[in-house]
């Protein structure tokens, strides 16, 4: 007897699991992201052994650091990475500190302006600068004509500009939500010491903010190393990783799929490496306060508060400029790839017939793929909050690994695990939808998790306690009220999956080409028009739902 119970038991329990329907829910979610994600990023790091001819080999990465041609993209990269974080550590840091601690006009409106740059994707704003600063830029020519000596936006220079000018917005949400919630007593302690303003700043309140500004850098620097668009489009020649795993998985040679994964191997690492340093450096320097007494808004002397308020609005006004300035040029009269005064839908009308199906695979995949990702979402979140293990905790890790893998690198996996039978996924829409799974489910269930964990047990054990099943407790009652983060999070995707471009250039084969794909092959092509237009499509979509997702938090904060 005693055998049997054992038995039984042993049936029921599996790594701390009970087998009931979430045990399911959670071997489903480690199936998928096994098999969609660990089982072709591990054929990558496997293909990056084994030359063209399959045999086994280190001659990849040995080629790798003894060419010139290679081991300069990783320093490029790096270069670019560092100096874009710099910089927007140098904008988003003072524009932080200035609209959290003093009384500047206008914050409500400068929030949503760098939120909205935020939510442009990178290679819309690197086109919008070509218009304004390239070789035959509005204002190039205008410098031009005053005498001003300027080439164009083209390299290095430009690239690490249009990142800064786009990233920056992460350290300002992360630094500013920080000094709003920091105690303002041991800046206070400081200053009844007599400590000068400026070293209370370097010596107490950066101190205090550090470990949420070094999650912001690290993700500027991430999100810079992983791009593929903008230095694809305003690099001219100048490599970096993402474009030269591109290069190497597609040229006109049929492409030498061993270095292609030797160089994405090598972004895994250096992207794993960055998240790690990033930890370090937050452990290290990572300080407790009780947050009862937050700082106060400092009023200001109208004089300063006009100049606080227009240093802040700059940068602000600068990084959203792009976004305006494809809005306005796709509704210019043009002819060719030069644009004329006057105003014409010319471009709109000939993406009608031109690129309609690029439009029509963007919204239909992206709906295909966020019906998974909210349909996923909700249920991995119940399992990581209400069902916690070491289990769902490793679960939850499998999870944020799209986030820091680039989506080239992701792209490029994929078509190395299932472009040969049993299955092959290669060149259908299919392998899109997934690519987008994997790579923007952590939003919502982010999102899910962060609403759930605010949703007090008592209410779903109250309807338990009054007869109804669990089951139907869940989607009655606790769906019911996760709906507000959850589609937090869902929104926030929706705008990730349909600007996505270094997976979908990677992915698409002619028919399954998107929007962001035929910005790139407009712009590349001199159809500055059609680009824009397609551009301005993608931009009224991400500014409709960042409002919808405003909306949504605000009555998730109703709710909590």
């Amino acid at each position: 007897m005693l055998h049997r119970k054992a038995t039984r038991l042993g049936r029921r329990n599996w790594f701390g699991l009970k087998w009931d329907v979430w045990s399911v829910v959670t071997l489903a979610a480690f199936a998928f992201l096994t098999f969609f994600v660990v089982y072709p990023l591990v054929s990558l790091l496997l293909n990056s052994f084994y030359d063209q001819t399959g045999k086994l080999t280190l001659g990849n990465y040995w080629e790798f650091l003894r060419l010139k041609y290679y081991y300069s993209a990783l320093f490029n990269s790096f270069k670019i990475s560092i100096l874009a974080t710099l910089f927007a550590v140098l904008i988003g840091l003072p524009l932080a500190y200035l609209s959290t601690r003093y009384q500047i006009r206008g914050k409500g409106a400068l929030n949503i302006l760098v939120i909205l740059s935020l939510m442009s994707p990178p290679f819309i704003g690197a086109y919008s600068w070509i218009l304004l600063l390239g070789n035959n830029g509005v204002i190039t020519r205008l410098l031009h004509s005053i005498g001003i000596p300027f080439t164009s936006i083209y390299g290095w220079q430009g690239i690490v500009f249009v990142f800064a000018l786009q990233f920056y917005p992460h350290i300002y949400l992360y630094v500013s939500g920080a000094l709003r919630t920091a105690d303002s007593s041991l800046e206070e302690a400081a200053e009844s010491l007599g400590m000068p303003a400026w070293r209370r700043l370097l010596t107490v309140t950066l101190p205090l903010v550090l470990p949420t500004l070094s999650a912001g850098t690290l993700l500027v620097f991430m999100e810079s190393f992983a791009d593929f668009g903008t230095p694809m489009l305003l690099g001219q020649g100048y490599k970096v990783m993402p474009v030269l795993a591109y290069e190497q998985f597609i040229n006109e040679m049929g492409g030498n799929m061993s270095m292609a994964s030797t160089v994405s191997a090598l972004m895994i690492v250096c992207s794993t490496l960055a998240l790690f340093v990033q930890r370090f450096v937050s452990s290290r320097k990572n300080y407790a306060t009780s947050g009862m007494r937050i700082a106060k808004v400092k009023p200001l002397s109208r004089k300063k508060s006009w100049l606080f308020t227009i240093i802040a609005f700059v940068p602000a006004s600068i990084s959203i400029l792009p976004q305006a300035t494809v809005i306005y040029t796709s509704f210019l009269e043009r002819k060719g790839p030069v644009f004329h005064r006057g105003f014409s839908l010319d471009s709109y009308i000939q993406i009608g017939y031109k690129v309609q199906k690029a439009i029509t695979n963007t919204f239909s995949f992206s709906l295909m793929a966020m019906g998974i990702i909210i349909v996923m979402g909700v249920l991995i979140s119940y399992v990581l909050v209400r069902r916690a293990s070491r289990l769902t905790a490793f679960l939850d890790g499998l999870i944020m690994i799209p986030y820091i893998i680039p989506g080239t690198v992701l792209g490029i996996s994929l078509i190395i695990a299932f472009n040969k039978p049993p299955i092959i996924l290669t060149g259908t829409w299919i392998i899109i939808v997934i690519a987008y799974v994997a790579r923007k489910i952590s939003y919502t269930v982010r999102s899910s998790v962060g609403i759930l964990q605010q949703l007090d047990r008592s209410v779903e054990e109250a309807s338990i306690s009054l007869g109804v099943p669990p089951m139907k407790t869940f989607f009655k009652t606790t769906v019911r009220l996760m709906i507000p983060g959850v589609m937090s999070g869902a929104i926030i995707s929706w705008v990730a999956v349909i600007n996505e471009l270094s997976t979908s250039i990677v992915l698409y084969h002619g028919a399954t080409a998107t929007i962001s794909v035929s910005i790139y092959s407009e712009v590349f092509s001199s159809n500055y028009g059609t680009g824009a237009a397609l551009a301005t499509i993608l931009s009224v979509c991400t500014i409709i739902s960042l409002i919808i997702a405003n909306c949504l938090s605000r009555d998730s904060r109703t709710i909590a």
